[in-house]
């Protein structure tokens, strides 16, 4: 079992944050703590997302030998914190930062950054990618995903990638493996010598919306064939 420092983890984020103005920090400030703080994840667990958060987490909770960069130990630390420095004052400000996308260097975003290309690189064996196919750019080269984890896959390591495009029980179905910006992923791991499956609408996927939201029509439909697939196996 691994064990840290956790003193020395606190001295390096100080060390990266505290004194510096709130857009300030680059993804170089937090070398040293990263250093600090190393991971190693096992083979064919590895999941990806963009723009499907709160899904992603419930299949995460079903099929738990997936990891999640919210699983990782930095993850852990500071996953849904705000923070920032301050040029007069040797504390941290947690009240009155900048959103975190208002600018490159800000110490979170640059955190952020940092924690998903050690994810990305040290992915391997089969990995899985869950997309929102309900909005348009559902592969959005600006995100977290499409501006650095994919660019950090190593194909020699990675043996296929496996996209899952999952759309909202009550649509708009806007986008799927054949259309839309999805087609672009698709096209960039291929040109990067990835293996690749694309599935639109998993089924454990919709089961899981379905718990949420039993009503919706398509549930319904859902569970219908579910009951003929028990009754043929059954016979």
């Amino acid at each position: 079992m691994c064990s840290y420092d956790c003193e020395e983890i606190w001295r390096q984020f100080e060390e990266a944050v505290v004194h510096q103005s709130s857009c300030n920090v680059s993804v170089e400030d937090y070398y040293q703590m990263f250093n600090v703080m190393p991971q190693i994840w096992p083979c064919n667990r590895f999941l990806f997302w963009s723009k499907t958060r709160t899904l992603m987490h419930s299949y995460a909770a079903v099929f738990r030998h997936f990891w999640t960069l919210e699983d990782t130990l930095v993850g852990y630390m500071f996953n849904d914190l705000i923070w920032c420095g301050q040029d007069e004052d040797s504390g941290f400000d947690f009240s009155s930062c900048p959103n975190w996308s208002a600018c490159r260097n800000h110490p979170v975003y640059s955190l952020w950054r940092q924690a998903s290309q050690n994810f990305a690189e040290t992915a391997c064996g089969n990995i899985t990618v869950l997309l929102n196919g309900s909005i348009v750019n559902a592969f959005n080269r600006k995100s977290m995903f499409g501006s650095v984890e994919l660019d950090n896959l190593n194909p020699q390591r990675v043996d296929y990638v496996n996209i899952k495009v999952v759309t909202d029980l009550k649509g708009p179905h806007i986008e799927s493996c054949s259309h839309g910006s999805i087609v672009d992923l698709i096209q960039i791991l291929q040109s990067r010598g990835f293996r690749w499956t694309c599935t639109d609408n998993d089924q454990t996927l919709m089961i899981l919306q379905c718990i949420q939201d039993p009503k919706q029509s398509s549930c319904q439909t859902c569970a219908n064939s579910l009951q003929h697939r028990t009754s043929l196996s059954s016979d």
